[in-house]
């Protein structure tokens, strides 16, 4: 049953061709997506400046054209210069905040950052993710049954389950999960050169990313940005 449920749930990811589980419909994927994203514009405060929401839109554009796909993108920037970082949700929602535009500094680095989240939603990488709880969940019912006459005492069985749940998480879900960030690289570069961006950017991105975690990353002041 579970090899007929993989079988049938298989994906291939564009550009990189890997083949991936996703066991729930695009439908359901986009819906559960924009659900998500209406939450957060209205806890979130967006950006006012017209000239910083042009240019993500501008950018987000070109990206979203060199995909190829009739993909329902949107961009949303949201107000908070504290922090950096972006981020895309199933179907597409793509938010950047204020805080990532001080590390980006130019359309190239802008591409490369909505490349990247574009490649997160072209993947399907968060109903891969979805799919994978549930076939883990599936694994820790199975085991649970498995070892229910096994042991008479509680926790004897609580062992297994942690056993279970460090193994999961050590030697699959980690390293499943750098996978995905390297797959989004990989794709966002591609479309931000087809989109006809200088992919060599990416490095500097990378770099000015490093640096601002190390905390060695001087303070610059976005074009447009108050």
């Amino acid at each position: 049953m579970v090899l007929l449920v993989v079988l049938t749930g298989c994906y291939t990811v564009p550009i990189t061709g890997r083949e991936s589980m996703i066991l729930i419909d695009e439908g359901t994927e986009m819906q559960l997506g924009a659900s998500s994203y209406s939450e957060i514009k209205e806890k979130r405060k967006t950006c006012t400046d017209p000239a910083v929401n042009a240019r993500v839109e501008r950018v987000g554009r070109r990206i979203a054209a060199a995909t190829g796909l009739n993909y329902d993108l949107e961009f949303t920037v949201l107000d908070d210069p504290k922090t950096v970082n972006a981020f895309c949700l199933p179907g597409g929602k793509v938010g950047i905040y204020t805080g990532i535009l001080r590390i980006t500094q130019n359309d190239a680095g802008l591409a490369t950052v909505i490349g990247h989240e574009v490649g997160h939603a072209v993947a399907r990488h968060g109903a891969e993710r979805y799919s994978h709880q549930m076939m883990i969940g599936l694994g820790g019912a199975l085991l649970e049954g498995a070892t229910a006459g096994v042991d008479e005492r509680t926790k004897d069985n609580e062992k297994w389950k942690v056993a279970y749940g460090l193994s999961i998480n050590l030697f699959f879900a980690l390293p499943h999960s750098r996978m995905q960030e390297s797959e989004a690289d990989r794709m966002g570069m591609a479309y931000m050169a087809k989109a006809g961006y200088d992919p060599r950017e990416a490095i500097a991105v990378w770099e000015r990313l490093k640096q601002y975690k190390n905390g060695s990353f001087s303070k610059v002041v976005y074009e447009g940005l108050h």
